[in-house]
């Protein structure tokens, strides 16, 4: 029988340090927000209702999260290898591309198959991308972090040029570099409020969870992150292992940015989804890389952007108090001795985030 006592302080223990940095940067940002000539309580009440305060407000917090989800789960996934997968930002915009190119190229299809054959079609794209860093990774020994953020800049000045010039919208009096509107029967619709692909990020958390904690190649995946050279031992296939995990981290991403697609903008334009892969450092360490705490911290940093513009119109704050405040937190997850000094507690086995397996393996 579940001791509740011994449950809730494992669950305490879990979510002290996020809740402590969240806490942390908010006190923060009130002073800065008090130091900037704006009341701190205006400021924070006008974030609230512009993220929570009704259906409209909800709905684009949850249109907010759902990037970021898939993003965040991403990272987390690869944290799972002890791989640090920086390059999730061009997996996202090779996703959202892919999409795009999908959503208008493949006219003529059933509403029914035509928005699932896109998001796949995103999604691989990104996997296929994520694949070349781990096949480097694996098999020559280039460290993950190096090799995705060159193919960060790859990715980002290769989509400005197909959107630039082959994959261009050639609607009379376009001069701006985007790709044609997605096919209607692409889109991912809204239910009420209720963002379609909010609920596709959902169900790609259980997955993810179901993936790790309940399959042998979760559990590989898993051992190759703790001791790479003990799984060697053992008889699993590290590099191969190396490269499935990074080929699924990157079909995560690219499913965010194929939803971005779909289901926001319905079209690919550079400058849409900058940051969102990047995000999802943020979102994988606030969320101690587990699918349910990156969806909990999806949420909430969907919502201090959905609430950002209320805050800045009607309490006259800047909306880049937002990023320090993400900045923040960042800052005291990474950093989290400070936080285990102010809480007075130790590290416990098995919780500190592993972010890479070093340079040679």
């Amino acid at each position: 029988m579940i001791n509740p006592f011994h449950f809730l302080k494992k669950v305490w223990l879990t979510i002290d340090i996020p809740c402590a940095a969240v806490f942390l940067s908010a006190a923060i940002g009130a002073v800065l927000l008090n130091f900037s000539g704006a009341n701190p309580l205006d400021a924070y009440g006008a974030l609230f209702q512009g993220s929570f305060g009704g259906m409209s407000a909800l709905g684009r917090t949850l249109e907010k999260a759902t990037p970021l989800i898939f993003s965040g789960l991403a990272v987390a996934f690869a944290f799972k290898a002890g791989l640090f997968n920086i390059g999730t930002q061009g997996q996202l915009l090779f996703g959202a591309l892919a999409a795009a190119v999908a959503g208008f190229g493949l006219a003529g299809m059933p509403g029914w198959l035509h928005a699932p054959l896109a998001l796949l079609i995103g999604a691989f794209a990104g996997g296929i991308y994520s694949a070349v860093q781990g096949a480097l990774k694996a098999y020559t020994g280039s460290h993950e972090v190096i090799t995705g953020i060159m193919l960060n800049y790859v990715a980002i000045n290769l989509t400005d040029y197909l959107t630039n010039g082959p994959l261009k919208d050639d609607t009379p009096g376009n001069i701006i570099a985007r790709t044609p509107l997605v096919m209607e029967t692409s889109w991912l619709h809204r239910i009420g409020s209720f963002p379609v692909g909010f609920g596709l990020a959902l169900i790609a958390s259980l997955v993810v969870w179901w993936f790790l904690e309940r399959t042998t190649f979760g559990f590989e995946i898993s051992t190759v992150g703790h001791n790479s050279h003990a799984a060697s031992y053992a008889g699993m296939n590290v590099k191969l292992i190396i490269v499935w995990t990074m080929l699924l981290s990157g079909i995560l991403a690219g499913f965010g940015g194929a939803v971005e697609t779909l289901g926001v903008v319905h079209r690919y334009q550079p400058g849409f989804n900058i940051g969102l892969g990047f995000e999802g450092i943020t979102i994988a360490l606030l969320g101690k890389t587990h699918p349910v705490g990156v969806v909990l911290a999806a949420l909430l940093v969907g919502a201090m952007k959905a609430g950002s513009s209320q805050m800045q119109f009607h309490a006259g704050v800047d909306k880049a108090i937002i990023d320090v405040i993400l900045a923040l937190i960042l800052f005291f997850v990474a950093a989290d001795v400070l936080i285990r000094k102010i809480l007075r507690r130790r590290e416990t086995k098995g919780e500190k985030v592993l972010f890479s397996t070093g340079w040679s393996k």
